[in-house]
């Protein structure tokens, strides 16, 4: 049974202390009751410092081990509240605003928790897209004037999209992936890990997708215009990009914005905030813990990334 907050001073209320926070992650990890890591017992005991001792063996758990809370030396329910406001906001945050809120001392400390939750918002062993699929590509980066316009463009990062489509005016889930070029290979990889086979693929008669048929699926060209689909998709994510974010994002950094987008796009019909809140903590726990060598060599710690305008 999932459960939640539903408001949040239900939120501040339910996890004002250490305590509640890990004991309501454990119910999340370890639904059926704790399981060791080390040894699989199921029998343990809590130590006072919230660790789970396994009776079998004598090794200590935490429960954020191996988590997206992994060696946080911030409270849980700091990470709560970050995670409720990131849900709660229609068009998501930027690290100064979460700063903001959060009253976090350091920017680089609110944009690594960004991203490292961005991280956890791709599910483990989701399901790929399937039935009819558009597929198509956009291009986000800085305007330049003159040069080549569309597939090749100087300065512009490539984005693959694939929609499903489900009837007139209906569209269903979507994946998006930041791609080096619209070469054959980088097509079919994407396509691959975002689309069933025995599929139907719509696109342009671009000659990146010619070798859709060999892959197991049925490709069928269509004039771009009807592609419609993809370009609504490309529309509201570059709207997305400028508003939230103000179009200042890395090329190194694009994958997680791209994840954020596509975890907000899916559950648009969401009513809930509270279960958007209890989806995201779930997948915090089933993700592998984010390196910070993942970030680069230079994390930002001013305006530059993300900051909002004036």
């Amino acid at each position: 049974m999932e459960d939640y907050p539903r408001t949040v001073a239900e939120l501040e209320e339910r996890f004002s202390s250490e305590a509640a926070c890990i004991d309501y992650l454990g119910s999340m990890r370890w639904p059926e009751g704790f399981v060791c890591p080390s040894c699989q017992g199921r029998e343990a005991w809590q130590t006072g410092r919230g660790l789970w001792h396994c009776r079998r063996c004598g090794a200590q758990t935490s429960v954020t081990a191996g988590t997206v809370f992994h060696r946080t030396r911030k409270p849980l329910s700091l990470w709560f509240r970050a995670i409720w406001h990131i849900v709660g906001q229609k068009h998501g945050t930027n690290a100064m605003g979460l700063r903001r809120v959060l009253g976090l001392g350091c920017y680089d400390t609110a944009w690594q928790w960004l991203h490292r939750l961005r991280h956890a918002m791709v599910r483990p062993g989701r399901d790929r897209l399937s039935g009819c699929i558009q597929a198509d590509e956009t291009f986000v980066g800085k305007r330049t004037r003159g040069g080549k316009h569309g597939r090749g463009a100087e300065g512009k990062e490539m984005i693959a999209m694939a929609v499903e489509d489900k009837g007139p005016n209906k569209i269903g889930r979507i994946r998006l992936a930041h791609l080096p070029s619209g070469k054959a290979v980088h097509l079919n990889a994407f396509i691959s890990s975002a689309v069933e086979p025995g599929s139907l693929i719509l696109t342009d008669d671009f000659q990146g997708y010619a070798q859709l048929g060999t892959l197991g699926y049925t490709r069928k060209v269509i004039p771009p215009g009807q592609l419609k689909l993809p370009h609504l998709v490309a529309s509201l994510l570059k709207r997305w990009l400028m508003g939230t974010y103000h179009g200042a994002v890395r090329p190194s950094h694009l994958d997680y914005y791209l994840d954020e987008f596509t975890f907000r796009f899916n559950r648009r019909t969401s009513r809930s905030r509270g279960k958007l809140f209890y989806r995201l903590v779930q997948q915090a726990l089933m993700v592998d813990p984010l390196p910070r060598s993942a970030f680069g060599a230079e994390v930002p710690c001013d305006d530059s990334l993300d900051a909002p305008g004036p």
